[in-house]
């Protein structure tokens, strides 16, 4: 009876999880257009826990949605030592969805490249990007989906304050350089913590990254536990960081590009200039 109680109060909070997720996904998608009718949007699966739970919460919303949108799963293999190659299109099997294995060897270049000891990520992530948007050409998708989450988002906003000199973070929705992708990021409301704790919930059978993983000292851990210190001081202040994302006032920044400071007193109202205004003395 009592284990029954706890499976209930677990299952019900699993189901609140769940809902706050497919709203936050959902809210995403709405407000920045992510998906429109007749999409096909290639989700790209590393294996962690942030993928997992988008392709997830896509096709669950998949099933729902007003519009109707394909989806592909596609993962790249970068031939990392010890990558459980059958891990992936076994469990994507299981889900009936269309996916793609793609086999591209940057680990070596990656290694060849990079001193031992120094970051790897940027790199990485370069080679991946390119491999991927020339596949997603491939097969037509004219989205590609990443796993960015809210915590993402705040972490790279701080990485490029204190050692980019810039103020800039990750859109939830971008068009490519050259044009020819628009990258839509469905996770961008929804919490690392709660990413978490659905992909533990629903068991993912998480691969973890050799090639960066162990990596402990890069920027981002710093500027994440430096992030995770202030929540505890003060919590919500992640939260109104991420509002101050989405709501930027250009005219008390800085930049001339984005701002016209330069003309600004052209626009000045200079009729009140001059003009007397009586005073009255008050005893």
């Amino acid at each position: 009876m009592i284990e029954s109680v706890a499976e209930r109060k677990s299952q019900l909070e699993f189901n609140k999880l769940q809902k706050r997720l497919r709203r936050n996904v959902g809210k995403a998608i709405e407000d920045y257009r992510m998906i429109e009718e007749g999409d096909k949007v290639m989700v790209c699966l590393s294996g962690g826990k942030d993928s997992y739970t988008m392709l997830d919460i896509l096709l669950s919303l998949q099933k729902s949605a007003p519009v109707h949108f394909d989806l592909v799963a596609v993962n790249m293999d970068q031939k990392q030592p010890g990558f459980p190659e059958h891990v992936l299109p076994a469990y994507l099997a299981t889900l009936g969805v269309e996916y793609h294995i793609i086999e591209k060897d940057t680990y070596s270049v990656v290694k060849e490249i990079i001193p031992e000891g120094k970051t790897t990520c940027g790199l990485c992530s370069r080679l991946r990007r390119g491999t991927l948007y020339g596949f997603a050409e491939s097969i037509g998708a004219n989205k590609i989906a990443l796993g960015h989450h809210r915590d993402d988002i705040i972490e790279t906003l701080f990485l490029n304050m204190f050692y980019g000199g810039k103020l800039k973070a990750m859109p939830p929705k971008l068009l490519s350089d050259d044009q020819k992708h628009v990258l839509i990021r469905p996770l961008s409301y929804c919490k690392e913590k709660d990413i978490e704790r659905y992909a533990e919930a629903k068991e993912f059978p998480i691969i973890p990254c050799n090639l960066c993983g162990s990596q402990e000292n890069l920027q981002r851990q710093n500027i994440k536990n430096m992030l995770a210190q202030w929540e505890r001081e003060q919590p919500g202040r992640s939260e109104n960081i991420f509002s101050a994302v989405c709501n930027v006032a250009p005219s008390q920044l800085g930049d001339r590009e984005l701002f016209d400071f330069v003309t600004l007193q052209d626009k000045q109202e200079k009729g009140h200039l001059f003009t007397r205004l009586d005073v009255v003395q008050v005893d």
